[in-house]
């Protein structure tokens, strides 16, 4: 891919080690932006991923993996360091508990290459938004693209490798202030804002610089927040495998209809104001669009499809139809 690219996902590619009630174990590709990139790859969007991942049998999984859904990873990204891994311990209900290995940041050729194929859209959040070195790294970025490209972000919050609230919102808030599209969960606002109810931090963020703010709430579908209003949005019933890479699944579907509908790319030639102004413009009233309702219907959709298989396993297009 050269020149403009439509997009890029800039964070973590790990492998998720699934442990089962029963003890038994298997090992799936993950990251929730690896996650995002390989969703939208399989709905049909060019998509390169700034990560890092090692040359070994765990790097070797993930990069057969990631471009067998049409992927490709950003130059550099491949390093002389172990692969990364999170353990996924599983309830009965099949809710994941996680315990990391990770080494997170950017090579310096990631960086250059960033510069030299500026995208039109960007998505970012997780650890790798979290973490040092590389967090710093990602907010340098960020505002670096951000007079280019549209933004979307998750924060996707793991505690375990996180200093306390009060030290990580500020980071946070910044990103989401750069941002024209957040998605976060209920577990992560709680987690974030303890004083105040997630319904409440939402609506504040939404009213912080992105044009939808989504709050998902697992089992019991997602609210979106805009400047102007709120929607509630369906849950989509399934039998649950289990949950990991839902919320990936969400975002990635999310994005992918709002690429389509030119509310996240202008297009080639195109600036990021004019996708930036359009989304802003279809959020102008208290009610959203049919564009925007459709798009949020099939995020749900896509979570619950996820939520149906092992492991991060997002749809492919023919299944949103």
């Amino acid at each position: 891919m050269t020149g403009s690219l439509p997009v890029l996902v800039v964070g973590e590619a790990l492998v998720d080690v699934i442990v089962d009630p029963d003890g038994s174990g298997r090992n799936h590709p993950g990251g929730s932006p690896a996650n995002v990139a390989l969703g939208l790859g399989r709905l049909g969007h060019p998509v390169r991923l700034a990560t890092r991942v090692g040359r070994d049998d765990f790097g070797d999984l993930l990069r057969k993996h990631l471009e067998n859904s049409g992927v490709e990873l950003s130059p550099g990204s491949v390093v002389d360091t172990a692969t990364s891994t999170a353990t996924a311990v599983l309830d009965a209900a099949g809710a994941a508990r996680y315990t990391f290995d990770i080494d997170w940041a950017l090579s310096g050729t990631v960086e250059e290459t960033l510069r030299d194929s500026p995208p039109r859209h960007v998505h970012t959040g997780s650890i790798a938004t979290a973490l040092s070195p590389g967090a710093d790294q990602v907010l340098t970025t960020l505002h670096a693209l951000r007079g280019s490209a549209t933004v979307s972000y998750d924060p996707n919050l793991r505690p375990a490798l996180l200093r306390s609230p009060t030290e990580e919102r500020e980071r946070v808030e910044q990103l989401v202030t750069l941002s024209d599209v957040v998605k976060a969960s209920e577990e992560d606002l709680a987690w974030l804002h303890p004083g105040e109810t997630p319904d409440v931090t939402a609506a504040r963020w939404a009213r912080s610089g992105p044009a939808l703010v989504v709050l998902t709430r697992g089992a019991d579908g997602a609210t979106v927040w805009w400047r102007n209003g709120r929607q509630d949005i369906a849950p989509v019933r399934v039998q649950v495998a289990d949950t990991v890479g839902a919320g990936d699944a969400f975002m990635a579907a999310l994005v992918s209809r709002l690429l389509d509908a030119r509310l996240l790319d202008g297009g080639p030639g195109a600036e990021a104001v004019t996708a930036r102004a359009a989304l802003r413009a279809s959020t102008d009233t208290g009610r959203l669009p049919t564009v925007l309702t459709g798009a949020l219907t099939a995020a749900s959709r896509a979570a619950a499809l996820t939520c149906a298989r092992e492991g991060a396993d997002p749809p492919r297009a023919a299944e949103l139809v």
